[in-house]
């Protein structure tokens, strides 16, 4: 399925250090596409950290996309009833966001977009980077997983030795579950 005629939701959460894997993806994209409109969950527009600085990400992100970033509830409202996006992608996704999800919790931009999107019957991709997704988050997962519209980004161990419950998507895989997802099919193989 071809990208160029379609608008594409990106929305990055607070995995800090995954987003930098996540920024050559969203340029991948932005060239496929129509149009990407990044959305960002408050902690990621909110918070310097040593992995990101937020004006330093927002105004990369903007450059590469040309689009304002939605970062609040009322900005991301709007998906649902305009009909704005043909697919969320949500890169890096949190445990956190993940079990908001499976939760039906409407909290942040990313969860108002997931929600939307879901309700328009628009594929949800989820690429997963938590350090409890074989604990804590494993349920929640386990729960999207088996939710109709939402599709998963390849993931697996990121370090089995030092985390050993830490899972992180192959986000070089972003554009191919996007693409399969579209024809409503799960990328295979899940498990990396």
């Amino acid at each position: 399925m071809e990208l160029k005629n379609l608008n594409i939701g990106f929305a990055v959460t607070g995995s800090f250090c995954t987003i930098a894997k996540v920024i050559p993806q969203l340029e991948l994209l932005t060239k496929k596409a129509k149009s990407v409109i990044p959305i960002f969950s408050p902690i990621v527009y909110n918070t310097d950290t040593r992995f990101t600085q937020k004006e330093e990400l927002a105004s990369k992100v903007f450059n590469i996309t040309g689009n304002n970033i939605i970062t609040t509830i009322p900005e991301a409202e709007p998906i649902g009833p305009k009909k704005i996006i043909d697919a969320l992608i949500i890169a890096p996704c949190t445990g956190n966001t993940a079990s908001k999800i499976a939760n039906g919790i409407t909290d942040t931009s990313v969860t108002m977009a997931a929600k939307a999107s879901l309700r328009n019957k628009i594929p949800v991709i989820i690429a997963i980077s938590t350090n409890d997704g074989l604990s804590g988050s494993a349920k929640n997962i386990g729960m999207l997983l088996n939710t109709k519209g939402i599709y998963f980004v390849p993931f697996g161990q990121d370090d089995f030795l030092k985390k050993e419950t830490s899972l992180v998507s192959d986000m070089s895989l972003i554009t191919d579950t996007l693409v399969l997802s579209l024809e409503g099919k799960q990328i295979q193989p899940i498990l990396v």
